[in-house]
């Protein structure tokens, strides 16, 4: 993990702390569960941790730091949790300045579903357009993949299979579907995060003909290089 992000990790424990309990809480009061019976606190753990893991990869500016992980946290929160656009301004307000909460609520709007009646629905082309346009959205949609794929393949209950198959033939029209075609580092989507993906998803015999497909379509879309990214945020 590079360096600098470590330390603002540990310089700014307390308050992401304070909005992992605040982001537990909130689902714990509507009753949401997660597969069968744990928390659903145990994915946003799952997802914040892929972002502690790849987070330095993209992260621009260190006053970026709270609003992403509040986005990780409080992803689900609208579309889960009852919570409107205004709740969730109020909320990031309580842990940052308004110009922060202001990016934290565009993260959580933008990964809030559509009204649909299927999966194709809910999740159209006009919830993609909007994670492409919003700073670290497509990150933190990728981490929330990630941390669901983790999970199904965990188990082996007829809901965790499906799911699986799900998404393994998602993966080529999702990681379109979240690329800016953009320079700025905040709307990349790392090619460390879809390398771990594969080694989660793709049985070893087939995982290094598909990782690299994978990674080829990544590079055809011409998304930034992560060294890239990192270097900027040392550079800050």
């Amino acid at each position: 993990m590079d360096r600098d992000f470590r330390q603002l990790l540990q310089d700014h424990g307390a308050e992401l702390e304070q909005i992992r309990q605040a982001a537990h809480q909130l689902h714990q009061s509507v009753n949401q569960t997660y597969g069968k019976k744990l928390p659903y606190g145990y994915h946003l753990d799952m997802v914040v941790q892929n972002i502690r893991d790849f987070g330095h990869l993209v992260l621009a500016d260190e006053r970026d730091l709270l609003p992403l992980f509040f986005g990780g946290y409080f992803h689900d929160s609208i579309e889960d949790a009852r919570q409107t656009y205004n709740d969730t301004m109020k909320r990031a307000c309580q842990y940052m300045d308004r110009q922060q909460a202001l990016m934290a609520t565009e993260i959580v709007y933008a990964l809030t579903n559509d009204k649909g009646r299927n999966r194709a629905e809910r999740a159209g082309e006009k919830y993609y357009q909007g994670i492409r346009e919003t700073p670290y959205a497509p990150f933190v949609k990728l981490c929330d993949r990630l941390a669901n794929i983790t999970f199904s393949c965990t188990g082996t209950d007829e809901q965790n299979l499906h799911m699986r198959e799900v998404y393994r033939q998602e993966v080529p029209h999702f990681l379109k579907s979240i690329n800016a075609h953009s320079s700025d580092p905040r709307l990349m989507v790392p090619s460390e995060v879809v390398e771990r993906m594969a080694e989660v998803l793709i049985d070893e015999m087939e995982r290094d003909e598909i990782r690299q497909q994978w990674l080829e379509q990544l590079q055809r879309e011409a998304l930034l290089n992560s060294s890239m990214a990192a270097m900027h945020f040392r550079g800050v």
